[in-house]
């Protein structure tokens, strides 16, 4: 099961550590339970393989860009898949639920701040836990 990693061991000043990104690439094993922070566009995030292991990890995206200029892309190994759904202006916009599918927030309509927050809750699936911003499932 994973944690947080937090910059201090002050338990009133905990701060979860950031990972920022400026090319494509994966999260590696260390960096689970930073928050992640992308602000260039065009980039594609590896989540991490699901194994018994790390089972229950969760992961936090940030859009960190300026407002319509970042396309972020999170993507699941070929045999995980992203499940749920997220709440959009009185409709529900669902995760594909296929294997090895991306979740992206959509550059067009990106604002600084946008998120979403995935668990690993079982072997081969990811789960919106929460987000904001307008986020699409690959096709």
């Amino acid at each position: 099961m994973s944690t947080f990693n937090f910059t201090s061991n002050d338990v009133n000043r905990n701060q979860v550590a950031q990972s920022y990104y400026t090319v494509t690439g994966d999260i590696l094993e260390s960096d689970i339970g930073n928050d992640h922070n992308v602000a260039t566009d065009g980039l594609t995030i590896g989540l991490p393989l699901i194994t018994s292991g790390n089972l229950g990890m969760t992961v936090f995206f940030r859009n960190t860009g300026a407002d319509a200029n970042n396309k972020l892309v999170m993507s699941p190994k070929d045999s995980n898949k992203i499940l749920g759904g997220i709440t959009l202006a009185g409709s529900v916009v669902d995760a594909s639920g296929v294997l090895g599918k991306d979740f992206i927030n959509t550059k067009a309509t990106s604002k600084t701040g946008d998120w979403c927050e995935l668990r690993a809750v079982t072997l081969t699936e990811w789960y919106i836990v929460g987000s904001q911003g307008i986020w699409a499932s690959e096709a």
